[in-house]
């Protein structure tokens, strides 16, 4: 779009609501979704008020997608058969002034979000349960370790401009596993007691499923998703996938884990140590998701890539 400005999306009647509890709702502040980082250093070097003129002056502009970008644009798709399946919510720090670019540049992309809270500084995350999100994407640390601690899937986008789709028809997410996935309990037995006793604990417990972690409610939200795949009027189709430094005999209990909870994945690699950013890049995620710092750095070199602030690692 850019040199030349979009035209507005023609008024649609409102699409036919989902059950709350079946819906998708993704929380997400304004730099994980564009990209505000120019704007965003002349509020960390100046004040708001700078910023806000900024912005304001910037009206008319569009802004370039960011790192959440084609996520959420791929994930509206399954309500292009009129069923509101997906709804996706800016959840920002922004001033509500500020909102006003924000918004004119979800217009301008075409995008379906109707909805915005806007907090002026103050941490927006209270707002995530009103909102039942099933998922909160933030350039803020604080914010999401806030999010974290009250039970909402929540990640630090590593905000980058966004890149090119090489699977435009079909959404990929990929998580790890210890501390995303599933609680960080066996995780702690390797930060403790080294990867002999991890291993020896992990085939120990292979029948007893693994607690769960922060990111279960995403996955089964996803799962559901699956379910309206080739439907009429729905072409979007999802692949899930859960890269973990994991291996043989560990692998066993994290596939005993969602066969339980009856949700699954198409894809596992149980790498015992590889570095993750290759596989990540064979597999093209829209989005990964993962605990530690290091995995997601270089993660973030291939692909769309959060933090999540959770478990022993990030104490």
């Amino acid at each position: 779009m850019r040199g030349r400005q979009a035209t507005a999306a023609p008024y649609t009647s409102p699409m036919a609501p989902q059950d709350p509890a079946e819906q998708l709702v993704v929380a997400i502040s304004s730099r994980a979704l564009f990209d505000f980082e120019e704007e965003n250093a002349v509020f960390e070097s100046a004040d708001d008020r700078a910023y806000m003129t900024l912005q304001l002056e910037r009206l008319e502009q569009a802004a370039k997608p960011g790192v959440a970008y084609r996520l959420v644009k791929k994930l509206e798709a399954f309500n292009e058969d009129g069923i509101k399946r997906v709804d996706v919510v800016i959840l920002s720090r922004n001033d509500p002034v500020s909102g006003l670019r924000v918004f004119r540049s979800v217009q301008r992309a075409q995008l379906g979000i109707e909805r915005g809270v806007f907090t002026r500084g103050r941490p927006p995350f209270g707002y995530l349960d009103p909102l039942k999100a099933s998922l909160f994407l933030s350039a803020n640390a604080d914010d999401v370790r806030a999010a974290l601690n009250e039970g909402f899937p929540a990640a630090l986008v590593y905000t980058q401009t966004a890149r090119e789709d090489p699977h435009p028809d079909e959404v990929r997410v990929a998580f790890d596993g210890d501390a995303v996935l599933f609680a960080d309990e066996a995780e702690r037995v390797f930060h403790q007691h080294g990867l002999d006793a991890f291993q020896s604990h992990e085939a120990d417990h292979a029948a007893r499923p693994l607690p769960p972690g922060p990111f279960k409610p995403l996955l089964e939200a996803l799962h559901r998703l699956q379910r309206v795949e080739g439907s009429s009027g729905v072409r979007m189709k999802l692949r899930t996938a859960l890269v973990t430094a994991r291996s043989a005999p560990a692998h066993e209990r994290a596939i005993r884990t969602l066969m339980d909870w009856h949700v699954d994945v198409d894809e596992a690699m149980f790498l015992g140590g590889l570095a993750k950013g290759p596989f990540l890049r064979e597999f093209e995620p829209d989005f990964y998701f993962d605990d530690q710092t290091r995995h997601v750095e270089s993660a973030s070199l291939h692909v769309p890539a959060g933090h999540v602030l959770h478990g022993i690692a990030n104490e």
